[in-house]
């Protein structure tokens, strides 16, 4: 399957493809990514009990995520608290074969491969955490991650995000971090995703692409003529 990017670069191309994961690459997010490591705690008792910590927090976790992304990510990746560093970073390794590797949608890879040869600069944007992503990341070819990460204090996760939060709003400053730093030109670049709460995002770049678009992004799509495209 090919993409039609409409894009034209020469030898110095300035540009990248931004992406958003969960959902617009894989079918799959971070509350799966939460109960793979709480169903493979280091105990029996351990596992039951985070498994069941996370199903009775599914309601709160939509509830946040309806008020603010940000709010959601705080409330979130608190659950992550007391969690070793080094089995989080281990387990990232199953949790890709077997959770999220499955979950790649079938054009993921092609529009990846499309935007390359259009000569941009990929990139995944994300609110997971930055340990998850980076398999995906290896696996579909891509150097640069943008993704939340997880403070620790001597070897254990804290519950608490480093800054920037990457969520909503800050995405859009992020990428323009990212393209002052790299010498990117965001007016020529592309960005990938599936949900309303990306629209500071893909209206940060001059080609905003909607992928798998929720009802709200749709429509905003259609309204400003961004192409849209489905994945799966």
């Amino acid at each position: 399957m090919r993409y039609n990017l409409a894009m034209q670069q020469g030898p110095f191309c300035r540009s990248a493809a931004f992406y958003d994961v969960d959902g617009t690459l894989i079918r799959t997010n971070i509350v799966h990514a939460f109960a793979y490591y709480a169903r493979n705690q280091p105990t029996l008792l351990g596992s039951l009990w985070k498994t069941a910590q996370t199903a009775l927090s599914v309601p709160m976790f939509l509830v946040a995520d309806k008020l603010s992304r940000k709010l959601f990510n705080q409330l979130f990746y608190a659950y992550y608290a007391g969690q070793s560093e080094d089995r989080l970073i281990v387990l990232a390794e199953d949790l890709f074969e077997e959770v999220i590797r499955p979950s790649i949608f079938p054009g993921a890879r092609d529009l990846i491969a499309e935007s390359r040869r259009a000569g941009c600069r990929p990139v995944l944007v994300s609110g997971g955490l930055d340990f998850t992503l980076r398999p995906l990341a290896r696996y579909l070819g891509i150097e640069d991650i943008i993704a939340n990460r997880l403070e620790f204090d001597r070897g254990y996760a804290t519950g608490q995000l480093g800054r920037p939060f990457v969520a909503g709003a800050t995405k859009a400053q992020i990428l323009r971090d990212f393209a002052l730093q790299h010498d990117i030109d965001l007016a020529q670049s592309w960005a990938y995703s599936d949900s309303y709460s990306d629209y500071p995002m893909l209206a940060a770049v001059g080609r905003p692409t909607a992928v798998n678009p929720d009802l709200r992004l749709r429509a905003v799509a259609r309204s400003y003529n961004w192409p849209i495209i489905d994945l799966r």
